[in-house]
């Protein structure tokens, strides 16, 4: 249940329908929406959909206000089992018996929409009410977010009257189209587990090895790249080396860097580049399932390749911003 006081931090969108709320109320509403989640406990049945893709999950999550818990099982596709307590991520993998365990700051997962805190992007949406809904058997007000420039899609999102949980979310394109959906299927505002329980289990990993570290952190500039002109919105969260796309063993000389404006994040790879693996890809992007694309570029010995939940052209934009330094 969500605890006496939290919903007065989730701020009501109270405008008349069809006017739109400048940055600084976008950000207070954003702030408002996370700050509700940790208070709430519920568990209920996640579903998501990007194109022909489908996807569930059952979800269970505990907040006292100080710490958030949520445990996550795939219904779906790798059975896996994940906890993520505050930003920490352990994820169990029954099949190699490997617990896998990350740090995931900076990148807050549903319903945790706001992604990166004071992030310079939530100033290219605008906030706009629109009407009352119902999700999962609860009531919800529907908002939009809505950005003002061409390299970010906007959202329609559901958020529980009372509680101020995000419980469905609409990712849609220039055209108002339904990209991704993402919502609960059933949901149960209790959790019948305690956030001490659900830590226990988490830290239960016996029958199970641990795998290594994750890889080094780093910067675009420290591995002899720029990226000028910078992409509006979009800031650093994290750098890491020895990462790449081919799935073949990671390069050191490869890197992953993130990018996010607060909602949506762009995942850029680099890494030398493999005539076997990467030509045949050349002729055949963009790539796109739901909201999530994909665009590639050879530059010298280098192969490039950005992902996210963002238009094509941002992708574009980011990969010719990347040059080698001299």
């Amino acid at each position: 249940m969500l605890a006496g006081g939290a919903l007065a931090a989730v701020p009501a969108v109270t405008d008349l329908e069809g006017s739109q709320a400048a940055p600084a109320g976008v950000e207070q509403w954003l702030t408002g929406i996370n700050e509700a989640t940790r208070h709430c406990a519920y568990v209920g049945t996640f579903v998501v959909k990007a194109g022909n893709f489908v996807s569930s999950s059952r979800i269970w999550h505990v907040g006292d206000g100080h710490e958030q818990i949520e445990r996550i099982q795939a219904l779906t596709g790798t059975a896996r089992t994940t906890f993520r307590l505050d930003d920490k991520v352990v994820t169990f993998l029954p099949s190699s018996h490997t617990v896998v365990s990350e740090t995931g700051e900076g990148l807050g997962a549903f319903p945790s929409l706001l992604k990166l805190v004071n992030a310079s992007g939530i100033n290219f949406y605008r906030l706009r009410r629109v009407g009352p809904g119902q999700v999962a058997g609860f009531d919800a007000d529907i908002v939009r977010l809505i950005p003002v420039d061409p390299l970010r899609f906007g959202y329609r999102i559901w958020v529980e009257k009372r509680t101020g949980l995000v419980v469905k979310l609409e990712t849609l394109d220039a055209h108002d189209n339904v990209l991704e959906q993402a919502a609960f299927a059933d949901l149960q505002l209790t959790a019948p587990l305690t956030l001490s329980e659900l830590k226990a289990q988490m830290n239960t990993t016996q029958g199970y090895q641990m795998a290594p570290a994750g890889q080094p952190a780093t910067t675009i500039d420290k591995e002899g790249w720029d990226m000028d002109p910078q992409v509006p919105g979009f800031d650093p969260v994290r750098c890491e080396k020895g990462r790449n796309t081919g799935g073949l063993g990671a390069d050191s000389r490869s890197v992953q860097c993130i990018f996010s404006d607060g909602l949506a994040s762009v995942s850029v790879f680099i890494e030398p580049f493999d005539a076997a693996r990467h030509a045949r890809l050349l002729g055949h992007h963009p790539l796109a399932m739901g909201a999530t694309h994909m665009r590639v570029r050879q530059l010298g010995d280098w192969w490039l390749t950005a992902v996210g939940e963002v238009p094509p052209q941002t992708l574009s934009v980011f990969l010719q911003a990347l040059e080698r330094k001299n």
